[in-house]
């Protein structure tokens, strides 16, 4: 005996449409729990398949009074076609202008920088600096915590070498000391 397989998701989702399409009517959740089984989704399913329709709104759902009414008409859907479509195409033109922009601006900024004798000596030069200038950050960086050890003495950048410059007082007096008489 081979036993019937349920429907899936997209399967039941296709079914619950055509009960809309053909009537053309507007339902009750009640009412659809009993009409989703002659089209073989099972009732307990019905209110997860119609909430799924009406999330990507393929079907309409409105709260009359205590009531929620669904429904789903064939030129609606047409409809919404039509204005995915239309969005999509304006999507796709602003991204292809969008394109061409930054075409035009690459192409812009290629014609200042092409290959040259003067151009890569400029860019040895930049490497060079560049260098320079991380081994004096990471130098500036290590005078800095010698100084948060030692507390008393800092350290200058001072030309290509360090000069160092005490902190200390000079005198541990303190001159508003009075003398006693």
């Amino acid at each position: 005996m081979s036993k019937k397989r349920g429907l899936s998701l997209e399967e039941k989702r296709e079914q619950m449409l055509q009960i809309f399409y053909e009537s053309q009517d507007f339902f009750l959740l009640k009412e659809l729990e009993k009409l989703g089984p002659k089209k073989g989704v099972i009732s307990q399913s019905v209110k997860d398949v119609v909430q799924s329709l009406v999330d990507d709104d393929l079907v309409l759902k409105d709260k009359i009074g205590t009531s929620v009414y669904f429904w789903s008409l064939p030129s609606c859907a047409g409809n919404q076609l039509r204005n995915t479509r239309s969005k999509l195409e304006s999507d796709l033109s602003s991204s292809r202008n969008r394109f061409a922009e930054l075409i035009e601006q690459r192409d812009n900024l290629k014609k200042g920088r092409e290959e040259s004798d003067e151009r890569e000596v400029a860019l040895v030069e930049l490497k060079a600096v560049e260098l320079q200038h991380n081994k004096l950050k990471k130098l500036q960086l290590r005078l800095h915590i010698q100084q948060l050890i030692d507390g008393q003495t800092t350290y200058l950048p001072y030309n290509n070498g360090v000069q160092p410059t005490s902190l200390k007082p000079k005198s541990n007096l303190n001159i508003y000391t009075r003398r006693s008489e």
